[in-house]
């Protein structure tokens, strides 16, 4: 039978590495599949991974409907066994119930992948809608490190290495109005992720 699974972990715990793999592995055994991503690192369309790997992708947008794309794939020669789905704290809550019809009603896998929370400890929608409706939850079992070597639970949001805590809830890392603020992110364990103490500014 067809499920739901969301992957989940901080930052840094190799999530889009496990979805090149899914996609590789399901490929090889002969199904047919459909990547799709969403403001992934490397730009539209892409599905990259911090280890160097990249698979082409289809760009999530807010006017893009699974079901429907589900159903004209479908009727194509190839047909459709899965969906990989890496950053799916983006999505939105509509379209992880799209996801959902797509495995209920179409019998296709739905494998996604993504971050839970925010750099405010906030639930992203896409993420609190998949763990309301997933059939499985699998924690990624590679742990990130905080820079203090204790396990990293928290992502942190950076302005020139200095941990703040307002602000849009999706902003692009490594950019800034002006070149003199860089915008970046990291992991951290829970105590430092409440102090407010990053790598660069251990002393905050």
């Amino acid at each position: 039978m067809s499920e739901l699974v969301f992957f989940t972990g901080t930052m840094d715990c190799g999530k889009s590495t496990l979805a090149a793999q899914v996609n590789h592995t399901h490929k090889t055994a002969g199904r047919s599949g459909l990547v799709f991503t969403r403001n992934d690192r490397a730009g539209s369309g892409i599905l990259s991974s911090r280890l160097g790997l990249e698979v082409q992708a289809i760009e999530v947008t807010d006017e893009t409907n699974f079901f429907e794309l589900c159903l004209q794939q479908l009727q194509t020669d190839e047909g459709l066994d899965y969906l990989v789905c890496d950053e799916t704290q983006f999505y939105t809550r509509e379209h992880i119930n799209q996801l959902a019809h797509v495995v209920d009603d179409l019998d296709i896998d739905v494998f996604a992948f993504g971050i839970a929370s925010d750099f405010r400890t906030d639930l992203f929608p896409g993420s609190s809608r998949l763990f309301e409706l997933a059939d499985r939850i699998q924690i990624l079992q590679v742990e990130a490190l905080c820079w203090c070597g204790r396990k990293a639970t928290h992502n942190a949001r950076t302005v020139n290495g200095r941990m703040i805590t307002e602000g849009d809830q999706v902003l692009p890392g490594d950019t800034g109005e002006n070149a003199a603020e860089v915008i970046g992110y990291e992991v951290l364990c829970r105590r430092h992720h409440m102090a407010g103490m990053t790598i660069n500014h251990p002393e905050n």
